[in-house]
């Protein structure tokens, strides 16, 4: 039990990492009547899973914690890279940078970690961006948390601050929020196991329905969220 204790402490919905201010173009469908119930906004959450959690955040954290395994800490940095640049919209390169250098230095006051503070120094040198996938993988590595059980808690910390975001955006009560995370339960297992079969070349095999919206929130007049 003590190895899950800092995995939830991470991915509390209290924890400072700023997730709270970006809904990664979930702002978009909404304004634009396309996610208006649970229904039609348990479609937009299953489809951010399949494509945007799997093809890159969770392709990424498997890589970066394996590089760490054979201690090849330069593939952690040109993943920080990767990530970054195959991402197109600009606020959402911006936000993802921005909770992943917020991720660092709270993980630096909670942990001892060599690579962390290395990261750290990147950022502040400007040599990384900075993003959640990154950070996280080192702390559950640096923690000893096997890979499956890390990658499940990423996978779901992320899902069920989108979900909170669209119980606000929407909204919707806080009854369907929980819903919906119990329903994504059985996907976010299958999504472990379909990163872990996934071949490197594969990263970045995002929906372009996806990437539009987080462009079109640049230009929306009233927003909620910053991405």
């Amino acid at each position: 039990m003590a190895d899950i204790l800092p995995l939830l402490q991470i991915c509390d919905s209290n924890f400072p990492n700023g997730a709270f201010s970006h809904s990664f173009g979930l702002e978009t469908y909404v304004q634009e009547g396309k996610v208006v119930d649970k229904p039609t906004f348990a479609e937009w959450i299953s489809a951010y899973i399949a494509e945007q959690l799997v093809y890159t955040d969770g392709l990424a954290f498997r890589l970066v914690y394996e590089a760490l395994d054979r201690a090849e800490q330069e593939h952690v940095w040109a993943w920080d890279r990767m990530i970054t640049v195959q991402s197109f919209p600009q606020e959402t390169r911006d936000g993802s940078a921005r909770m992943g250098q917020r991720l660092v230095q709270l993980g630096l006051e909670l942990y001892d970690s060599p690579v962390l503070a290395a990261y750290q120094k990147r950022l502040k040198a400007q040599q990384s961006f900075g993003h959640p996938a990154i950070a996280f993988a080192i702390i559950a590595q640096y923690l000893h948390v096997p890979l499956p059980v890390a990658l499940l808690a990423y996978l779901h910390s992320c899902t069920a601050s989108l979900i909170q975001n669209g119980v606000r955006g929407i909204p919707l009560g806080q009854t369907d929020g929980q819903r919906l995370i119990q329903d994504m339960h059985a996907q976010l297992r299958q999504a472990v196991k379909k990163i872990e079969a996934l071949d490197e070349d594969e990263f970045g095999a995002t929906s372009p329905g996806l990437e539009l919206s987080q462009m079109r929130h640049e230009q929306l007049h009233i927003r909620l969220f910053m991405s």
